[in-house]
């Protein structure tokens, strides 16, 4: 696809070279900064100046001012020219022959200089002598299959290295030590300074004119077979793709990003950094092609001009436009080495943008994405595409010169509403990416406030994800816009994260009742439940706390029980919850179980009042039913669960309560509380006939007990089993039961003594085989424990004569150590160090501060 790259400018016209004089033909030109120098094939040098000037529509003209013109008086063509600037000398090849001469004044050197029998020559541009002042030129000589290298000075050559080749030398470019040859066949790479010969490819110089040109360090461009334009490096690989050109070339210049080719009708403009042809000009009976320090030089045999490149930034700018977006990024990562590293980083930037925006447009939303990302674009750019999703308070201008050409997404999309709820998505998922990276600093309320009003317009689940997780949504914007989209509950965890709770309930309030129509969560009522369970304005929980219970006990007690526990603690009363609760019998009981059985409050009143309500309840359900259905047998089994557990509810008074009723359980376990045994078992005995439950009374009821009170129990069991007014079979079956299920916790002396002697020793043989298994054990374990106390009684007893020490000796033989006598009964005083001294002695303070020194010096001596 062909791309404007560069202009074609006359530098110098026919008339001014030649006059009328027809047979004057160009042969080589040479430029060296504003110096232009034309050999002609009538042995004349001619030398101008050219002076570019630049009109203000930015158009570019070159003026040429003819300095002067030598005649070489040889009468052969000037075949080729190259200035050497450092010596401001220009090598004149005419005739086989290379003169030095003046670049100013085209005079020869006065010592006459120069190189004979040169075919064609080059210039290394990277010369190995690393003398300033001197260039290194590369000949083709006429003799045969010989490259020669010579050192030029300012008036002087010397010849510096003659190398033979395989075949004829058609035409060579020179890099440090490596020469690119174009022979007779093919083209090779050889170090002239080792004799090592690369071959590159085959090539026939007599069906086509080789090109050889260094383009960079190490590198050439090359003819190709073809009609391919190929690189070479000096290790005879390709690290570049070979670009297209026509199968007639005869020339080709570089002038990065492009490699220019001349054929015999057109110039032709080929891009190495993705090798298609980006531009053709005409240009009829061309021959010269040369590049001269970027700039590039083309010539016929009457004129010359200049192809003047326009600027990088025009050609990006001219391919975007064209919405040719891959090959606008080509070129300007290809223009770096072209434009300072801060100059290209702000225009690439602004590239990548643009770019973005055109696959944007074109609903390449990948594409699109990972440019803005690269591009780091001000992501307002893109939000300010949709119709007021920016909030109105931003002070946001869009880029100048704009990054593309539209006004809003109605016109990108032209109304397409499939596109535009495409483009909308896309914005959706690149702000949700962006807003918590760097992109966003500075713009976390625009783009938060711009997601929430997408989420809220596409009734998307973000919407509430954004809302209770930390963003910067503006109140003002955002309130307004879930309003007119009727997103209640979402607004009002708008305002709660804004702290504004009391209006965020108002809204949730509403919409229960059904004054407001919002179906985001058909659990709201349990959500503000849970919501006043946390909240930590106590009035508001107050205020919401009837409209809660009116609307469900059970649940809405919640707000109180499932507090946290610390603010339970200091913040709120149970007094005033409970009185609070007292027209809601379900959540008051609610309320008092979370006090006793789950923070275990400690407190009479509470625990008194939930077993009071449980005996109400039970009794009015009774009042109604006489059958036990699941709610009685449910309130039952708390009520007795409680009376069993809690010892600070006040059991009289329940007692008296549930005189009169048939709940002759808990009577029992009331009597139990009261250690009135005797009463309850009897109940559980006579009334209840529930022999099982009577067992159970007796376990329970001597839980954390010692054995002897829990064995009196069971006596006292076994007592009303068999007492002597009762002749019940059952009661006799359930004490024979008794006791051989439950042999060990009855002394079995005592039970032999009231059991009838009319019972057999078979009937009781469980039990007895119990006892007595029993009795042994005790014993056992009696005779094991006295064993166990013997043994650390014996070593007590071995600590203690430890303890004691070693044993101290007296006799008449001992003296004194402080007046030397023998001691004479056995009353002694000993000192720490072992010494024995006389109980006088020793009450002789001055004598006994003399022992302590005397007992020092026989402690030394020792």
């Amino acid at each position: 696809m062909s791309v404007k790259a560069f202009k074609l400018v006359s530098a110098v016209e026919r008339e001014m070279l030649m006059g009328d004089k027809n047979y004057i033909n160009i042969e080589c030109i040479e430029c060296c900064g504003k110096n232009l120098y034309i050999g002609t094939n009538d042995c004349f040098i001619y030398h101008f100046l050219l002076d570019e000037k630049i009109s203000t529509a930015g158009k570019i003209t070159f003026t040429a001012t003819k300095q002067l013109h030598k005649y070489l008086g040889l009468k052969k063509p000037v075949s080729e020219l190259k200035a050497a600037s450092a010596l401001t000398r220009l090598l004149v090849l005419c005739d086989n022959t290379i003169t030095l001469v003046n670049m100013m004044n085209l005079e020869p050197v006065p010592t006459g200089a120069r190189i004979k029998g040169a075919v064609t020559f080059t210039l290394n541009e990277n010369p190995v002598s690393g003398d300033p002042f001197c260039v290194e030129v590369c000949i083709i000589s006429v003799k045969r299959r010989t490259i020669q290298m010579f050192m030029v000075f300012e008036d002087r050559v010397q010849i510096v290295k003659e190398v033979f080749t395989p075949e004829q030398p058609c035409a060579v470019a020179v890099d440090g030590y490596y020469l690119c040859l174009a022979l007779t066949t093919q083209y090779i790479i050889l170090n002239y300074n080792t004799g090592v010969s690369q071959d590159l490819f085959p090539y026939c110089s007599d069906e086509k004119r080789p090109i050889v040109k260094r383009i960079g360090r190490q590198e050439f461009l090359l003819a190709g077979p073809g009609g391919l334009g190929m690189f070479a490096t000096v290790d005879g690989i390709s690290q570049r793709a070979p670009v297209h050109w026509s199968e007639n070339v005869i020339g080709a210049a570089l002038c990065f990003p492009y490699v220019v080719a001349l054929d015999d009708e057109f110039i032709t403009v080929h891009s190495m950094l993705d090798q298609q042809q980006k531009q053709t000009l005409p240009f009829k009976e061309g021959h010269i092609l040369q590049d001269f320090e970027g700039k590039v030089i083309v010539a016929t045999n009457k004129g010359v001009y200049i192809l003047v490149p326009l600027p990088l930034e025009k050609q990006i700018q001219d391919l975007l436009a064209s919405h040719r977006v891959e090959e606008a990024l080509v070129l300007a990562k290809g223009a770096r080495r072209n434009i300072p590293k801060e100059k290209f980083q702000v225009m690439y930037k602004r590239i990548l943008q643009q770019a973005g925006f055109i696959q944007f447009a074109q609903l390449q939303f990948l594409e699109a994405k990972e440019l803005f990302r690269s591009g780091q674009l001000d992501v307002r750019e893109l939000i300010s595409l949709y119709p007021f999703l920016l909030p109105t308070s931003s002070s946001f201008i869009r880029s100048h010169p704009p990054l593309h050409e539209y006004a809003d997404l109605n016109q990108l999309t032209q109304g397409d509403q499939e596109k535009m709820t495409k483009c909308k998505r896309f914005l959706m998922s690149y702000l949700n990416e962006v807003r918590s990276t760097e992109v966003a600093n500075g713009y976390k309320e625009d783009i938060d406030t711009a997601l929430l009003k997408l989420y809220a317009e596409a009734n998307h689940e973000s919407l509430l994800d954004l809302l209770v997780s930390e963003n910067f949504c503006l109140l003002t914007d955002s309130a307004a816009w879930l309003e007119k989209h009727k997103k209640y509950f979402a607004l009002g965890l708008l305002y709660h994260y804004n702290g504004q709770d009391a209006a965020a309930l108002q809204l949730w309030v509403k919409i229960v009742d059904g004054d407001i129509q919002d179906s985001t969560r058909s659990d709201l009522y349990e959500y503000i439940v849970d919501f006043l369970t946390f909240c930590s304005d106590q009035d508001l929980v107050w205020k919401y706390s009837e409209w809660i219970l009116q609307k469900n006990e059970e649940v809405g007690v919640q707000i109180f029980t499932k507090r946290p526990l610390e603010e339970q603690e200091k913040n709120i009363n149970p007094d005033d919850i409970i009185s609070c609760l007292n027209k809601y019998p379900k959540a008051r009981v609610k309320y008092l179980e979370h006090l006793v059985l789950e923070r275990k409050i400690e407190k009479e009143k509470y625990h008194t009042h939930l077993a009071v309500l449980y005996l109400e309840a039970v009794l009015q359900l009774k009042s109604v039913t006489t059958d036990n259905c699941t709610e009685t047998t449910e309130l039952l089994f708390k009520l007795r669960d409680l009376l069993q557990k809690s010892d600070l509810y006040r059991i009289h008074f329940i007692l008296d309560k549930i005189q009169g009723t048939d709940l002759h359980m808990e009577s029992a376990i009331l009597y139990g509380k009261l250690e009135e045994h005797e009463k309850a078992l009897h109940i559980l005995v006579h009334e209840l006939k529930d022999f099982q439950a009577a067992e159970e009374y007796c376990v329970w009821n001597s839980e954390n007990r010692d054995v002897q009170y829990r064995r009196r129990l069971f006596h006292l069991l076994l007592s009303v089993y068999l007492n002597p007014g009762a002749s019940d079979r059952a009661l006799v079956v359930a004490a024979v039961d008794l006791l051989n299920n439950h042999a060990a916790e009855f002394d079995a002396a005592l039970v032999l003594q009231v059991v009838p002697e009319s019972w057999s020793v078979q009937l009781l043989s469980p039990f007895l085989a119990g006892a007595v298994r029993q009795s042994i054990h005790t014993k056992r374990m009696t005779q094991a424990a006295l064993g166990l106390a013997q043994a650390e009684n014996l070593i007590y007893k071995h600590e203690k004569v430890k303890q004691k020490g070693t044993p101290i000796l007296l006799s008449d033989k001992k003296v004194c150590q402080v007046c030397q006598n023998p001691f004479c009964e056995p009353v002694f005083v000993r000192y720490p160090n072992g010494g024995m001294v006389h109980t006088h002695c020793a009450a002789n303070r001055h004598l006994n501060s003399n022992v302590t020194h005397h007992s020092s010096s026989s402690s030394n001596q020792t």
